[in-house]
């Protein structure tokens, strides 16, 4: 199978992005959306999330920069599944402003997760 680490997609009207079809079972358990360090959103795998990032933000909890990354994952997190056969998820508005991202997304592999931006951006 070939190994997916960059697409293109147009938003449809209700905000759904589908997800190539070579990665949909690794988005079967679900997806974590979520604002990035800039100008961008995160798509997290569930397991991902679930096994390599609530770990690192349960962390010390007097920790400011604990607390801080907290913060920037946790506003706006959403969770979704993937909708049956289409292998869609749905960005929520909020989420959708904060990237700059109006209709065509640009998706990059970063190793675990993938980076969602604006075309315009990519």
């Amino acid at each position: 199978m070939t190994q997916v680490d960059y697409f293109q997609r147009k938003l449809d009207d209700k905000r759904r992005l589908t997800i190539p079809t070579e990665l949909r079972d690794t988005f079967a358990g679900g997806a974590v959306i979520t604002r990035g360090f800039g100008q961008y959103l995160h798509l997290y795998p569930k397991g991902v999330w679930d096994t390599m990032v609530e770990p690192r933000l349960a962390g010390d909890i007097l920790d400011e920069r604990i607390a801080d990354l907290n913060a920037q994952f946790r506003m706006g997190k959403v969770e979704q599944s993937l909708d049956g056969k289409q292998g869609r998820i749905t960005l929520e508005q909020h989420l959708l402003d904060y990237a700059g991202i109006k209709r065509d997304v640009a998706a990059v592999s970063v190793g675990n997760y993938w980076r969602l931006l604006a075309v315009e951006q990519a």
